[in-house]
């Protein structure tokens, strides 16, 4: 391993054995490379860690190498239940780490943080996902939060039950006086088992629970698990099918970020944006359930093509609801920017260090809005994005300013692009058959939060082994981050322009 011991990363992992993986292979490195492999990382900053899983013996990484434009995936075996963590040179991996201790039972050595993520005392097994699960453990304890030093703190903790209807997570505060100190977060209250209801079953059985596993990214969670699908069994699915998907995307984007950007508004008490936002999000659910059958068209994106073809009239329906948000937008940006106490709540709090957000590869209104210049429609790209390339905005100020006016400047780009993908909808099949084959495939899709990655391993037509990275697993550390120094009354607005999914990694 001496010879290896200064090569760069991802020039290690490369040096692997390739497995059979479509449409990038997976490479296995034995324990020792794996392990010169982390620490290399700490000298090649650019290798971002996309996401870190497992199965009952192998632990998997996937990188995404931003400078040279390359997706790598590396797994290595799993010895004495034990692996060499990536923690320490990826602060992003611990929360990763975590997860495979609770659901395979796997320890990352020298790992940063050993303590429970989704297991909290409650269920009937330990270790779920791993060949033997073990009996359940002790009655839960109470969840155990990093101590913080200093003089006049105070702890608050929050949830995991809030008022209103969202999901359930506890925050732990802790602050001087108004100040947060510290923030830490607890989540793992909506975990449903999600990736082992989906083993053993066929991929058009499966895609039901992919669709679930946010709500309001269905379709974008459905189009990654359908490009894994169809790159593992090499499927090319008809393009009238690849075009109505993408404007699909294009919908869930709009209408996501239309609710954000009141959702916002109102926390900092701007209650007439957060009315017509919310009504420009209603025209835009209600075209596409006309056009596709369902508000959120969940179901709508399957493996192998989409469920149903677009209604008659769809098309002209949808046109109409991008025209009454053009119509409203210009103004309603013009209003936010001139209305002095809204933008005074919004600039400057909940800044993020530009270097955090490289460092656990956010993307997202959370990256770009940090000066990241990501997406993954433009790299690694699918169809029909090469034909059809959105534009990327980008600001450096990091806040949940910038947060709100990335969100609006993709707005109108996703109405362009919605125009311009349905004025090009060729005529054709929806849908292919998918053959009873074997194989492991990678896909991905831009999500309204960024990128979301799923991976699937078939064996007869059936998965064996599965993975469903949401982007929120960036982007909830951020926001611990992002809050420290800022009041305890402006955490709802922060939070806000995070909107992390809870369901998103609790699986």
């Amino acid at each position: 391993m001496s010879g290896l011991a200064q090569n760069p990363a991802s020039t290690i992992i490369r040096a692997g054995a390739a497995m059979d993986c479509q449409p990038w292979p997976r490479m296995l490195l034995r324990q020792e490379a794996w392990t010169v492999m982390a620490a290399a990382l700490a000298r090649e900053p650019g290798l971002a860690l996309i996401a870190l899983w497992a199965d009952p013996t192998d632990i998997h990484a996937l990188f995404v190498d931003e400078a040279a434009g390359a997706v790598l995936f590396a797994s290595v075996p799993v010895q004495g239940g034990r692996y060499p963590a990536l923690s320490p040179t990826r602060p992003g991996a611990a929360w990763y780490e975590r997860m495979i201790a609770d659901l395979w039972g796997h320890t990352a050595q020298g790992g940063t943080d050993g303590r429970a993520w989704l297991d909290h005392g409650r269920w009937p097994q330990v270790f779920p996902l791993a060949t033997r699960p073990g009996p359940a453990g002790p009655a839960p304890e109470p969840p155990e939060f990093l101590p913080t030093d200093g003089q006049d703190l105070h702890q608050i903790p929050v949830g995991p039950i809030h008022a209103g209807i969202i999901e359930p997570g506890h925050f732990r505060f802790t602050a001087q006086g108004e100040t947060i100190a510290r923030l830490e977060i607890r989540l793992g209250y909506t975990h449903k088992g999600t990736l082992s209801l989906m083993r053993g079953k066929s991929p058009r059985v499966a895609a039901r629970f992919a669709a679930r596993l946010s709500g309001d990214s269905t379709v974008a969670h459905s189009l990654a698990f359908s490009h894994a699908t169809e790159a593992a069994l090499g499927v090319e699915i008809p393009m009238r099918a690849v075009m109505l998907r993408a404007v699909m995307a294009e919908l869930e984007r709009m209408a996501n970020h239309l609710g954000d950007i009141g959702a916002i508004c109102n926390d900092a008490s701007f209650a007439f944006a957060f009315a017509r936002f919310g009504f420009l999000r209603e025209e835009i659910l209600r075209a596409s359930s006309f056009a596709f059958g369902h508000r959120l068209m969940m179901d709508c994106v399957i493996p192998g093509g989409i469920a149903a073809d677009l209604a008659p009239g769809g098309a002209e329906t949808i046109a109409q609801a991008l025209a009454s948000v053009e119509a409203e937008l210009p103004a309603l940006i013009r209003i936010y920017g001139n209305y002095a106490s809204l933008v005074d709540r919004m600039a400057t709090t909940g800044v993020i260090a530009p270097n955090l957000t490289a460092q656990f590869a956010a993307g997202g209104y959370v990256g770009r809005a940090a000066g990241r210049q990501v997406d993954a429609r433009r790299f690694p790209s699918y169809p029909p994005y090469d034909a059809f390339p959105p534009t990327i905005p980008v600001l450096i100020t990091s806040d949940v300013d910038a947060r709100v006016r990335i969100r609006l400047a993709e707005l109108t780009d996703s109405a362009r692009l919605t125009q311009a993908l349905l004025g090009a909808v060729a005529h054709g099949p929806i849908s292919v058959t998918l053959p009873m084959g074997s194989g492991e495939g990678i896909g991905v899709a831009e999500s309204f939060r960024g990128d979301a990655w799923h991976f699937v391993r078939l064996e007869g037509g059936l998965i064996t082994a599965n993975f469903m990275r949401d982007p929120s697993w960036a982007q909830w550390p951020l926001l611990e981050a992002a809050v420290e120094g800022n009041i305890v009354a402006d955490f709802p607005l922060v939070n806000k322009s995070f909107n992390g999914s809870y369901s998103g990694v609790d699986l």
